[in-house]
């Protein structure tokens, strides 16, 4: 191991509060901004008049069954969030959907992003779903490999959608 890879140890995934929405939403700028840049040439993703992006709409996660906001960790500080939900890009039914994953980019290519989704999928064993923004040419070559890593995923089915809903693959697994 490299001196700039992660350790499984050092990496943590918890279940965040309603009392913690703010540093949710605090950390939904940076993603943002990342997202930015595939929304070139559109209203989409310009800042408000106090200089920042729209805030993301949070409620959800903690007043709904089945809806979880999560924080990543790595080595004690916070590294990223993940937003789960059971509404499906595909219409298909699944247990779970990773509706947003956050890793912040001083911790990309090191392991974070690999062992959180890991404990994040074996927090909820089952059907799940993830769609990749078509533009996001980097995210859908991390879950590709993530799957394939993991060796807990199983049933993997790649789908791509074009409509109305949504424009991107589609991830589709079981997390044994």
């Amino acid at each position: 191991m490299s001196a700039t890879t992660e350790d499984r140890a050092s990496v943590a995934v918890t279940v965040a509060a309603r009392t913690d929405a703010q540093i949710i939403q605090n950390m939904m700028q940076l993603y943002t901004h990342d997202f930015s840049e595939f929304w070139s040439g559109t209203a989409r993703g310009d800042l408000n008049a106090e200089g920042l992006f729209e805030p993301y709409p949070l409620d959800e996660y903690w007043t709904r069954p089945g809806w979880s906001a999560l924080f990543i960790w790595c080595r004690g500080a916070l590294a990223g969030f993940s937003l789960l939900n059971d509404e499906t890009h595909s219409g298909l039914p699944a247990g779970r959907n990773m509706a947003e994953f956050f890793v912040l980019k001083k911790h990309r290519g090191r392991g974070v992003a690999q062992f959180a989704a890991e404990m994040i999928f074996s927090l909820h064993p089952g059907s799940w779903e993830l769609a990749v923004a078509r533009k996001n040419i980097r995210a859908w070559e991390f879950w590709r490999k993530a799957m394939l890593r993991s060796g807990k995923a199983t049933n993997i089915e790649e789908l791509d959608l074009q409509n109305a809903q949504w424009n991107g693959p589609i991830l589709r697994f079981d997390w044994r």
